[in-house]
């Protein structure tokens, strides 16, 4: 599999982000929900597509990650791709039990210890403010990087593109990370009250199936990382 597609590939898991997704349900069910959506985009545009420029030419300027993209790729590539099997094992056997079930007893004390309300995090909160200057900061603090898009930043390297391909494609996998806030956003100029409605649908379905999703997800792509790993060795 190359670099390509597996940037494309990580863009996509990268874009599955459930604190994304409950900020975009919060703002879609307040007053001004477009301008909120679109302060939160443009911060988060601003933190992703700068970062994501410096990491990558910072990378491809190292004469360390130079001299290791033959030689440790494909070992890198095996163990990754292990580590995910290793997550869709745990996920599909439910091993992981354990910890969900401590996970629930903290909530369950916390939310006794608050009288039975629930208490949201601190960026979720500062969106119920309805401000578009407010949701630019959360979407700058928010959007920092993650394993994926750091792991996609290191293939958009080996890809070894000029300058102006490889910053048209640390912004493509931005954009695409952002497309559970985009699409909504335009769709709410078009049809507002359905996309509200869509977004709820779809945020419930995720509560239903999204632990499916992970394990078939992690479980795929790990497969293929460790082949392109074992293809780079020989």
């Amino acid at each position: 599999m190359s670099d390509l597609v597996q940037v494309f590939l990580l863009s996509l898991l990268a874009m599955f982000n459930p604190t994304l997704l409950a900020a975009v349900t919060l703002m879609l069910l307040l007053e001004n929900p477009r301008r909120l959506m679109l302060g939160y985009l443009l911060g988060a545009y601003a933190t992703s597509i700068s970062v994501g420029l410096v990491i990558v030419f910072a990378l491809s300027d190292s004469s360390a990650a130079s001299a290791s993209k033959n030689s440790l790729s494909p070992s890198a590539d095996i163990v990754v791709g292990l580590l995910l099997l290793l997550i869709a094992f745990v996920l599909g056997t439910d091993r992981d039990r354990p910890l969900r079930e401590r996970k629930a007893r903290r909530k369950q004390a916390k939310l006794e210890a608050n009288g039975g309300e629930g208490k949201e995090a601190l960026p979720l909160r500062l969106l119920g403010r309805g401000s578009p200057r407010v949701a630019f900061v959360v979407g700058l603090l928010l959007s920092f990087p993650g394993l994926a898009y750091l792991t996609g930043l290191s293939h958009i390297n080996k890809l070894d593109a000029a300058a102006v391909p490889t910053a048209l494609l640390v912004i493509a996998f931005c954009l695409i990370q952002q497309l559970l806030l985009e699409i909504p956003l335009v769709s709410y100029f078009l049809a507002p009250e359905e996309t509200a409605d869509r977004v709820r649908r779809f945020r419930a379905w995720l509560s239903r199936n999204g632990r499916q999703a992970a394990i078939i997800g992690a479980a795929v792509l790990g497969s293929l990382v460790i082949i392109r790993g074992i293809v780079g060795l020989v």
